[in-house]
């Protein structure tokens, strides 16, 4: 039987937890100076398993809309562009105010880009991509768009076209936004979540719709699941030889990132799929299944109780004050060591949002946005 008859991939479900789960896990450590290496983004030029978070929830909010624009029979009906609209606005701006929170700064310094934002944009884009473009035409689109993207990269991005400080990406953020609206983690005003480099995460989001259109429209089984994995591993060499070229790289979102993360999207929904959907492992996949019932509301829980446990201080002994969220962090100190007391307690957050979801589950409550 297959999903577009009324079965649905319990393979789908968990991937999305997946990704919210590993976004917790990576920007929650104890301490940022304690991570294992996996647990970090690559410095520039790259991938680490870190790094593979941000696109797997783009390719889970493509995946998201086989299903519902399923009602609409994938055309762009007014009350469907109206809501498209209304969640793109809404995710972009709670992302610009959660960037602000506890709002210590003035206007003028609000950093604007982020990772809501950049999710509210793709999704908008990548929904009227969907919804305009039919079968081949969104393949050969998301090809030109890729292939756009590195021309104009290298065309206009000086003679290190992509290195931090030279790169069309940094210069057009600069001049739309300015270098105080900019992160600045990287020890210059650089965004990773930045206007242009929002273009190519698109075909992040059409890749997992994609999938997911595969999925539910054939026989569940291990048909399926090898066409799942050709493809994937076909997106990951692609991305790989591309690399020689285009380096993958986050922060600047290449088209060799999106096609290498993207492939590795795929074999990890081939590999759920034949574990959950094929050999009947169901039951391993409910807690993950549980955590993607309402994935935005828990990433933003998370940002939200992390930085009030921040805010909040406490004094010792000496006299000196320590924020709430290091002295939770060090009181797993004499229980381990500093990595492993940061691991620990990047995994209790997990499991403290895992159980909000639990009861936001129980209770039949799921909010959209």
């Amino acid at each position: 039987m297959s999903a577009a008859a009324g079965q649905r991939s319990l393979a789908l479900d968990v991937f999305r937890g997946l990704a919210i789960a590993g976004m917790i896990l990576v920007n929650t450590p104890g301490s940022w100076a304690h991570i294992y290496a996996p647990l970090r983004h690559a410095d520039w030029h790259g991938c680490t398993p870190t790094d593979l978070v941000f696109p797997f929830f783009l390719f889970a909010t493509g995946a998201a809309m086989f299903f519902s624009f399923a009602r609409s029979q994938y055309q762009p009906q007014p009350d469907v562009l109206r809501g498209i609209a209304r969640r793109s606005a809404l995710l972009i701006l709670i992302g610009i105010l959660l960037n602000a929170y506890p709002f210590m700064t003035p206007l003028s310094e609000w950093r604007i880009p982020g990772v809501l934002q950049r999710i509210g944009l793709a999704y908008a884009l990548g929904a009227l991509f969907i919804l305009y473009c039919p079968g081949r035409w969104r393949y050969l689109l998301s090809a030109a768009l890729l292939l756009g993207y590195w021309w104009l990269l290298q065309t206009f991005g000086g003679d290190s076209p992509y290195s931090l400080e030279h790169n069309l990406v940094r210069d057009v953020d600069l001049a739309v936004f300015g270098a105080s609206h900019l992160w600045s983690g990287f020890g210059i005003a650089f965004d990773p979540e930045g206007l242009l480099s929002t273009l190519p995460s698109v075909v992040s989001v059409v890749a997992g719709f994609e999938a997911a259109r595969l999925v539910g429209r054939a026989p569940v089984g291990v048909g399926v699941v090898t066409r799942l994995l050709v493809i994937g591993a076909a997106m990951i060499g692609a991305g790989m030889l591309w690399n020689a070229w285009f380096p993958i790289n986050k922060a600047l979102w290449t088209s060799s990132y999106v096609l290498f993360t993207s492939g590795i999207g795929w074999v990890t929904l081939a590999l759920l799929m034949l574990v959950l959907d094929v050999w009947g492992f169901r039951k391993l996949g409910r807690p993950l299944e549980i955590y993607g019932t309402n994935p935005l509301f828990i990433y933003i829980v998370s940002i939200v109780l992390a930085r009030t446990l921040w805010l909040i201080e406490l004094e010792r002994d000496n006299g000196d004050t320590v924020s709430l969220y290091t002295w939770l962090w060090e009181q797993l100190l004499p229980m381990a060591s500093p990595v492993n007391a940061s691991l620990t307690f990047a995994l209790v957050n997990v499991a403290l949002l895992w159980w909000l979801s639990l009861v936001l589950y129980r209770r039949g409550i799921i909010i959209k946005l």
